[in-house]
């Protein structure tokens, strides 16, 4: 029985013995699974703390990197903040700059129109006085025309006098001229001069060219004018005292002239001196040329040199009455006066007259007659207007076949006439000529004759010079009916333009 609860005691002690055993290794566990779930806890919170530690460490590098970042961003703004200041305070500066040298820039341009305003009126004014001074000068010079003459022009009587023995009157002329050729000339004052000496009676004609009223000037004097815009204001001469001074000047210069020749030219040869002087202008009411005489004055070389022409006081119109001159009251207004000697044509060589008119048959053809023959025809022509014509040599005629006068006192004048008996269209440049021989001669008119026809271009030339007339074979044609009673045929090979058949039969 012993026995029996031994074992069972013992079973129970090793039930109990297990089960503590259990209970132990339960608790053991229990604490062991207690540690681990420490130990786990105490790991998770490690791991806590240092993600904590982690993520504090990162907030800490975060806020670090912001704040770097803040610190550089405001480092950056800063810097381009003081960037812009000193851009600000160079454009600032820059402006001030420009401003100062805009200023000073200004104030030297002021300077600069103020010294050229100045400068320029100091100009003006000298200009003004300058122009003044010429306006005076010219007036003084035309005034002194007359008392400053030429002097040692009686050396020359002996070389005039030569040349007239060896030469003739033609001689003696051309002497003079190239003795007043060398005479100092007063600035546009001086002009052609023409003359003829007839020994016979031992008197020069010349007829001389004055200058135009435009000689005298039109303004008294210049003056500044102040006011904007500044200028040189001409202050006009009455018109009564600028046709005074042309007056006076129109009778110096014909004294002057008449001085000149008779000094030049020996007392043996030459006694008397017919002077008319001329001046070339144009009508005022028709735009076409004339050329009025102003002064017509015959002196011996006694009355002449009776004269005191160096006295200041002498009056030159009142001087020229003296002499019983017949000056123009209006040479200003080109009033012309009849000249009290015509012009003497005997420079022209003119060859003997031929009666052509009483040799023609009763209906002659103009192309059949010789140059001769048709030249001496024209002449007759232009008598029996009632002017004095006359056939010039062959030789050395310059052109002019014939001349003749208009002794009308107001229309009147030489007039040269050249014939062209030719069966084709008179060209162009022969009309020209004729006006460069006009000039030459100093003729009033001129006049070309033909058996042909002009050309549109020489037509309008001549009426282009108001002082020229082209007759072409019909106007000839006519004008032989009617001043000569001839019926001429004109024996052209064709009919020229514009023309009908009949106008050759």
């Amino acid at each position: 029985m012993a026995r029996k609860k031994s074992l069972a005691g013992q079973l129970v002690k090793a039930y109990q013995g297990s089960k503590k055993a259990k209970a132990a290794e339960q608790k053991r566990l229990e604490q062991e699974q207690a540690r681990r779930a420490r130990a786990a806890e105490q790991a998770r919170s490690r791991e806590e703390r240092a993600r904590a530690q982690q993520e504090r460490e990162q907030a800490r590098e975060w806020e670090r990197a912001r704040k770097e970042k803040e610190r550089q961003d405001a480092e950056r703004a800063r810097k381009a903040a003081q960037i812009e200041r000193d851009l600000e305070k160079r454009q600032t500066a820059k402006r001030q700059a420009e401003e100062r040298r805009k200023r000073e820039d200004a104030k030297v341009r002021a300077a600069a129109e103020r010294q050229a305003k100045l400068a320029r009126t100091e100009a003006l004014k000298a200009e003004a006085v300058d122009r003044t001074t010429q306006v005076q000068e010219r007036i003084e010079s035309l005034e002194a025309i007359l008392l400053q003459r030429a002097t040692g022009l009686y050396g020359h009587r002996t070389a005039v006098e030569d040349a007239f023995n060896s030469s003739g009157p033609d001689g003696l002329v051309e002497a003079i001229e190239r003795v007043l050729t060398e005479l100092p000339d007063p600035e546009g004052l001086r002009g052609e001069w023409r003359a003829v000496f007839a020994p016979e009676t031992r008197e020069l004609v010349v007829e001389m060219d004055l200058p135009g009223q435009e000689v005298v000037p039109a303004v008294a004097q210049f003056r500044f004018k102040s006011t904007a815009p500044a200028a040189v204001i001409p202050q006009p001469r009455k018109e009564v005292e600028v046709k005074q001074q042309y007056s006076r000047l129109v009778a110096r210069l014909a004294l002057r002239a008449i001085n000149e020749v008779l000094a030049a030219s020996p007392p043996s040869l030459v006694d008397v001196v017919a002077l008319n002087a001329h001046v070339r202008s144009k009508n005022r009411a028709t735009g076409k040329a004339i050329r009025p005489c102003l002064v017509s004055v015959r002196s011996s070389r006694d009355d002449f040199e009776d004269l005191v022409l160096d006295e200041p006081a002498l009056d030159p119109v009142q001087c020229l009455r003296h002499l019983n001159a017949i000056v123009s009251q209006h040479p200003y207004d080109l009033e012309p006066v009849r000249p009290v000697v015509t012009f003497d044509l005997s420079k022209y060589k003119f060859a003997p007259e031929v009666d052509v008119v009483a040799g023609l048959d009763s209906r002659p053809d103009l192309m059949t007659l010789d140059p001769i023959e048709f030249e001496h025809l024209i002449r007759r022509l232009f008598e029996a207007y009632g002017m004095k014509a006359w056939v010039t040599q062959a030789s050395r005629d310059d052109g002019i076949d014939a001349v003749a006068t208009n002794e009308d006192p107001m229309t009147g004048g030489l007039c040269t006439i050249q014939a062209k008996r030719t069966k084709n269209t008179v060209p162009a440049e022969a009309v020209r000529a004729l006006a460069g021989v006009m000039h030459d001669k100093a003729a009033a008119k001129g006049i070309l004759v033909t058996t042909a026809w002009f050309g549109k271009t020489s037509l309008d030339f001549a009426h282009r010079t108001g002082r020229m007339q082209l007759i072409d074979g019909r106007g000839l044609k006519a004008l032989l009916q009617e001043q000569l009673g001839i019926d001429a045929l004109i024996g052209l090979p064709k009919v020229p333009p514009g023309w009908v058949p009949e106008d050759l039969r």
